[in-house]
C-alpha cells in the first residue's frame, strides 16, 4: 500500500472513519482541534453522524447515548477538556458500553497552554472519574502508530465493552509523517443484547450506572474487576530497544521515547550501553516485562512531565537505580539533555 503524509490529527480522524467509526461529537481545543474538523468534513459526507457539542461535558454524554445504541463512537479533546469529562466516563465504565477517547495533550495545570506535554499520564491511567474503574490506554510515538492504536482501541473497546483511550500529545498531533491506513469499508454493526434501538418485539432493555442498593453496586464492581483482569493478563503491549547488553534502562513513552531513541543512538557511539524501555499501553502497565528488562540496571524514567510514570516504573523495579528526568508546561526536550543524563549516569 503506498504511503501518504498525513498531519496527526487528520491520521487520527482518518482512522477513526476506517475502524468503523458511526459517530463522533467533540469540541474544539488545541492542539487537537483539527481531528474535529477534519470529522465535520468526512463524516457527513459519508452518512455517518457529526455533531459539535456545546462543551467536552456534553460530548461524552453524547459517546455515551451512541454507545448505548450499540454504534462505534468517539470523542477526541485535550487536557481542560478532558477533565470536564470524567463524570461521563465513569458512566459509560459501570454501563458497560464501549467508547473511544483521544486526548492529544497539552501543557498544565489550569488552561495552561498549547504546547505537547505528557502532564495527563496520572488522570489517564489511574481513572480519572469517580469509583472503582481504568480504562485501556494506548501511547503512540508515532502518527502510524496513532493510526493503529485508533483502530485497536475501537476493537479492544468492544471486544472488552469498556472505554479505550489513545493518550498522545500535541506533538504527535501536529506533525506529518508518511502513514499506511487501512482500506475504508463500511461500518459492521454488531447486534449488541444491550443495544437500545426500540423494543418492539421484544423486551426493554436498560443500560444503567445508577445502582441503588449496595450489593446489586458491589456485583457490578466484581464484574469490572474480573475483566480489568482478564485485560491485565491478555492486553499489556511493550518496545524494547537495545536493552539486551544495556547498563542503562530509559524508561519512557510517546514523544519522550522518540527523543529517547536520538539520544540512545547517539550514546552508542560514545561507548554507553543504553536501551529504551517503552510501554504501548500505560494501562494495562506492563509491569513484569520492564522488571524483566531492568533488573540489576540503572534506570532513568524521562517524561514531559513532572514524574507521573515514574510511581509504575518503581512499583515494576522496586529495588532498581531510579532516576528522573523531565521537563513541563510544554517544553520539548531535546535528544542532547537526555544524552546528558545518560552520560552523567554513566560516568556514576
Amino acid at each position: 500500500m503506498a504511503k501518504i503524509l498525513m498531519k496527526g490529527n487528520e491520521a487520527i480522524a482518518e482512522a477513526a472513519i476506517r475502524a468503523g467509526c458511526e459517530a463522533y461529537y467533540g469540541y474544539p481545543i488545541t492542539p487537537q482541534t483539527e481531528v474535529l474538523e477534519y470529522m465535520a468534513k468526512r463524516m457527513p459526507s459519508l452518512g455517518r453522524a457529526f455533531v459539535q457539542a456545546e462543551s467536552e461535558l456534553a460530548a461524552i454524554n453524547m459517546v455515551y447515548g451512541a454507545a448505548c445504541a450499540g454504534v462505534r463512537a468517539m470523542t477526541s479533546t485535550s487536557g481542560p477538556g478532558f477533565s470536564l469529562m470524567q463524570e461521563g466516563l465513569s458512566y459509560i465504565a459501570c454501563s458497560e458500553v464501549p467508547a473511544v477517547v483521544v486526548n492529544v495533550m497539552r501543557g498544565g495545570p489550569g488552561l495552561g497552554n498549547i504546547q505537547p506535554s505528557q502532564a495527563d499520564y496520572s488522570q489517564m491511567v489511574k481513572g480519572g472519574g469517580h469509583g472503582d474503574y481504568h480504562a485501556i490506554v494506548l501511547a503512540p510515538a508515532t502518527v502510524q502508530e496513532a493510526i493503529d492504536h485508533v483502530i485497536l482501541a475501537f476493537d479492544l473497546a468492544d471486544k472488552y465493552r469498556t472505554v479505550a483511550m489513545v493518550m498522545a500529545d500535541g506533538m504527535i498531533g501536529q506533525i506529518m509523517e508518511p502513514v499506511e491506513l487501512p482500506d475504508l469499508d463500511m461500518p459492521q454493526r454488531r447486534e449488541w443484547d444491550y443495544a437500545l434501538r426500540g423494543c418492539k418485539g421484544r423486551p426493554k432493555r436498560v443500560v444503567t450506572s445508577l445502582y441503588l442498593e449496595a450489593p446489586n453496586l458491589e456485583a457490578v464492581n466484581d464484574r469490572l474487576q474480573a475483566q480489568l483482569r482478564e485485560i491485565t493478563a491478555h492486553e499489556q503491549r511493550w518496545e524494547t530497544f537495545q536493552c539486551d547488553d544495556s547498563d542503562i534502562v530509559i524508561a519512557a513513552f510517546g514523544t519522550a521515547a522518540r527523543i529517547a531513541k536520538t539520544a540512545i543512538r547517539r550514546a552508542r557511539a560514545q561507548g554507553i550501553r543504553v536501551g529504551l524501555f517503552r510501554p504501548i499501553t500505560a494501562y494495562p502497565y506492563p509491569y513484569d516485562a520492564l522488571a524483566q528488562v531492568a533488573s540489576g540496571k540503572k534506570v532513568l524514567v524521562f517524561e514531559m512531565n513532572a514524574g507521573q510514570m515514574l510511581e509504575d516504573v518503581r512499583l515494576a523495579v522496586p529495588s532498581a537505580e531510579i532516576h528522573f528526568f523531565g521537563r513541563t508546561g510544554g517544553m520539548v526536550p531535546l535528544p542532547e539533555d537526555v544524552l546528558e543524563q545518560v552520560e552523567r549516569l554513566a560516568s556514576g
